[in-house]
């Protein structure tokens, strides 16, 4: 059961997540990637949201396979829900974790918008 936004602000957490965490977490149902390095993440109940991936696809970081538009189209979602991109999609992430790269969908969630509906 979810607690109280000053619960999570005692525990370090800031004011965006203590909040979210508050309300109660969101399950995340699909994600889709886009052209322009965004992705479309679709929670429980049919939330839409829209998660710009570009400030993070730095070179020299983690995330700098991500700047390959085939690599960055391959997302999906693992086992956790989270969001996951494999770097080499022949090599299996469950037994070579290098291979993974994830986002959780709470982070997801708070760093989003409300995807517009065309």
């Amino acid at each position: 059961m979810p607690q109280t936004v000053a619960y999570y602000l005692s525990k370090g957490f800031d004011r965006p997540m203590a909040e979210y965490f508050a309300a109660g977490r969101k399950r995340l149902t699909a994600v889709q990637a886009g052209n322009d390095y965004t992705l479309l993440l679709e929670y429980e109940g049919g939330e839409k949201r829209l998660y710009d991936c570009k400030p993070f696809l730095q070179p020299d970081t983690v995330f700098a396979p991500l700047r390959n538009p085939s690599v960055f189209r391959r997302v999906y979602l693992d086992e956790n829900h989270s969001v996951a991109w494999d770097i080499d999609p022949d090599v299996d992430s469950s037994i070579h974790w290098n291979n993974k790269i994830d986002l959780s969908p709470d982070t997801c969630y708070i760093e989003s918008v409300p995807a517009e509906e065309k």
